[in-house]
């Protein structure tokens, strides 16, 4: 496999990996703007504009734009995370210059009609409305709001209804304005792609962008706090997170290692004690995620209102019980599963494109795979209890809980647990 980066004079990067064999590619394009970007009163207008520009360019209608992908039987899709808004296809071979023409249309040429504004609007307050009715999704907003309160990193990526029911089309060309500059864009293709041809591609396509000023987001600040709502659903939904490291902190590794030794799969320490030994719950998952200056180490469960106490009660012990005997067999098991879950997802053209611009983001190149094979190997199981400590004792900590949750233990009491 070949990987190459390229860089316009206007600071548009450009990532390829050609990968033989295979006769599809993903392309796409990677904006470096997200909720975290936004003002409280843009809260939810980066997804708001990836919704946009799908509904029409100068060039193309909604219509066009996805009769030109799916003609071809390609699949075109974007998403608005915190930290970046992606626009990305997969197609095949001979159909890659097509697909970054669309793309490149859809972010350069969005005529953000009114009419279609108002369209999109409903569509995206249904959405807000969906998500509200899934606990296990708006609990991690939720616990996301504890954890960093006030701030960009603690808001929700889809926003409010009331601030997503008054923006304008002013507001969404200031954004665009603001945030989509060439040197915030990267431009990822994995699969059967040629990288000179993709550089000419997008020097005719992107060159001609403009320099934004630039930009700087708040330092993160993980201060914790409880959030519950009680409701009478048949679940009562557990989530907790704990303050960890962010992507560019090496300690990361540990993290995501601790994470799926305590939760990561039916052979973790929570799944086995809590579901399979005691039987109090159908799922139960723990997970290290990370941003650029934090990161979140979550845990999450589902269970009845009665057995909620005793399960959050064995998930505290469990943590501590993991900083004293946390086995050289669980961490080799854990760094295994990381190994092999990051080995087989590079096996897709879009798994693929979509790590390589997430590693251009942070480090302005991609490190080989060796090196980061060689930090997961590089985790002890001394790095791990000792990070294990800390997650129980120190760290600090938010939760969120949702459902028949009014005689649940408060932050508090559990704090208390992890002290004693």
């Amino acid at each position: 496999m070949t990987l190459q980066q390229h860089r316009l004079s206007n600071g548009f990067r450009i990532v390829t990996e050609h990968m033989p064999g295979l006769a599809s590619a993903s392309v796409g394009v990677w904006v470096g703007a997200g909720a975290r970007h936004e003002t409280p009163a843009q809260n939810g207008i980066a997804h708001f504009l990836e919704h946009m520009a799908f509904k029409g360019t100068a060039r193309r209608s909604a219509l066009q734009i996805a009769e030109s992908i799916e003609d071809v039987g390609g699949y075109i899709n974007a998403y608005t995370s915190r930290e970046v808004t992606a626009y990305y296809a997969r197609v095949l071979q001979n159909d890659v210059p097509l697909a970054m023409d669309v793309i490149a249309d859809i972010l350069l040429n969005p005529t953000l009609e009114q009419n279609e504004i108002e369209v999109e609007r409903g569509v995206i307050l249904q959405e807000i409305g969906q998500a509200l009715d899934t606990p296990d999704d708006v609990i991690f907003d939720w616990l996301q709001d504890q954890a960093y309160p006030d701030q960009p990193m603690g808001r929700t990526i889809l926003g409010p209804t009331e601030r997503v029911s008054g923006f304008t089309r002013a507001d969404l060309a200031g954004f665009i304005g603001q945030h989509y500059g060439p040197d915030r864009m990267i431009l990822s293709a994995a699969g059967a792609v040629d990288h000179d041809a993709i550089v000419a591609l997008a020097e005719d396509l992107f060159g001609g962008l403009q320099a934004r000023p630039a930009f700087s987001v708040d330092a993160a600040r993980f201060s914790g706090g409880e959030m519950r709502q009680v409701k009478p659903l048949e679940q009562a939904h557990f989530a907790l997170a704990f303050e960890s490291p962010g992507y560019r902190d090496d300690a990361i590794y540990t993290a995501q290692i601790y994470a799926s030794a305590l939760g990561g799969g039916m052979s973790s320490r929570l799944f086995q004690e809590v579901r399979e030994n005691r039987g109090l719950c159908y799922s139960i998952f723990a997970q290290a995620g990370a941003y650029d200056d934090t990161g979140m180490t979550t845990i999450y469960a589902g269970t009845s209102a009665a057995q909620l106490g005793e399960l959050a009660e064995i998930t505290i012990d469990e943590m501590k019980r993991a900083a004293t005997d946390m086995s050289p067999a669980e961490v080799a098991r854990a760094r295994a599963q990381m190994k092999a879950g990051l080995l087989m997802g590079l096996e897709s053209p879009s798994n693929r494109a979509e790590r390589l611009a997430r590693l251009v983001q942070i480090w302005d190149r991609v490190p080989p795979l060796e090196e980061t094979v060689a930090l997961i190997d590089a985790v002890t199981t001394g790095d791990v209890r000792e990070f294990a400590e800390h997650m129980a004792a120190t760290a600090p900590a938010a939760l969120a809980l949702y459902g028949p949750v009014d005689g649940a233990p408060t932050l508090e009491t559990l704090q208390a647990r992890r002290a004693a």
